[in-house]
């Protein structure tokens, strides 16, 4: 081989390994220029101008807003009491059926009593035999026969001997164990023949018309709910929406919860509802009546001040606005945006004043 032919297979050895190591970056910078050049040429397409953005709207018109506070609560009776005798003694008889409705004064159960049954008898036939000593002084005193003080004297006998008597039928009275308010009585704790002592649980009573209705509130809502607010709660498995009305609230917060503890009232008639269970609750703290009302994701914040999107002639139009009453979905616009404008709810985050558009949707 000549030198000539040596040169001219090594120049050619030579383009060929350069082309094998600088192709792919040729390849990357050429696919890089076309895309340039063809964002610059408007797209594949060749210049056809922007595309619309699609987007649902709504339009406005006057509507009611409430602000609804939710909460849970506890229903729990007007009234209940755990029954007991207010003297010892072996029970003598019971006089409830468990689980039925029982009125205030109803003897409920009683411990043996003959004791005071017998000292009473006692006491009550001295009575006669006091009256008519009396009655004996009173003339004497009359006609000067005895003195002042022995005529006092009998008299506070018969004085002492009554209030002897009325203390007997006090203890009496103990024995008997009564409603003290009407309601419905539970299961008994004590059989007859048992001893019980004061201490003694005979049954529970509990008074289930009206119902009380406990629950709290948090702090921003605490100037908020007063007696006489209305209430609105539901109970598991059951459709009905009841309603209660506020009576009385703490008289201060809860310090570690910072939450303010309130009661209301429900009639409960014919004690449907039972105490014990879990409510959900609803106070409606505020409701304004011809709001213009948009959706929390039509609005946007930014530098201080918000703005919404409306549509105008196929584009989108930028309106600041400012916000009322706002709940978890909803806002209240108060300046800004007025019934039969056109306001934009998706793709706001992705607008621009004046951008494109195109309705999918409207409502």
């Amino acid at each position: 081989m000549t030198k000539v032919s040596k040169i001219i297979v090594f120049s050619l050895l030579g383009v060929l390994l350069a082309g094998i190591i600088f192709y792919p970056k040729i390849g990357r910078l050429i696919k890089k220029e076309e895309a340039v050049a063809e964002v610059k040429g408007g797209g594949k397409s060749g210049g056809q101008g922007k595309q619309k953005l699609s987007v649902n709207a709504l339009i406005l018109k006057h509507q009611s807003m409430q602000d609804v506070f939710r909460t849970k609560g506890q229903l729990i009776p007007d009234e209940e009491v755990d029954l007991s005798f207010e003297a010892s003694g072996k029970v003598t008889g019971i006089h409830f059926k468990e689980g039925t409705y029982v009125t205030k004064g109803t003897l409920l159960a009683k411990v043996n009593d003959q004791p005071l049954q017998a000292e009473l008898k006692k006491l009550e036939a001295q009575i006669p035999l006091a009256r008519e000593r009396v009655s004996r002084q009173r003339t004497l005193l009359e006609k000067d026969a005895v003195s002042q003080e022995t005529y006092q004297a009998v008299t506070t006998d018969l004085e002492k001997l009554s209030a002897d008597i009325e203390l007997v039928k006090a203890r009496i009275r103990q024995t008997e164990l009564r409603a003290p308010f009407d309601g419905v009585i539970g299961l008994r704790m004590v059989s007859e023949g048992a001893y019980a002592s004061t201490g003694t649980v005979v049954a529970h009573l509990t008074k289930v018309s009206p119902l009380k209705i406990e629950f709290s509130v948090n702090e921003k809502q605490a100037n908020e709910v007063s007696p006489g607010t209305i209430i609105q709660f539901t109970v598991e498995n059951d459709p009905t929406t009841y309603r209660a009305r506020v009576y009385a609230i703490e008289s201060k917060l809860d310090e570690k919860t910072l939450s303010l503890k309130a009661r209301a009232i429900y009639d409960n008639p014919g004690g449907r509802l039972k105490p014990g269970r879990s409510a959900s609750i609803e106070i409606i703290l505020k409701e304004i009546n011809d709001a213009i009302v948009i959706p929390s994701i039509a609005s946007v914040a930014e530098m201080g001040r918000d703005y919404a999107y409306v549509y105008k002639a196929g584009t989108a139009k930028q309106v600041f606005v400012k916000k009322g009453l706002r709940t978890a979905s909803s806002i209240q616009i108060t300046d800004g945006l007025q019934a039969g404008d056109t306001v934009l709810v998706t793709g706001v985050m992705q607008l621009r004043d004046g951008s494109e558009v195109e309705i999918q949707q409207i409502q």
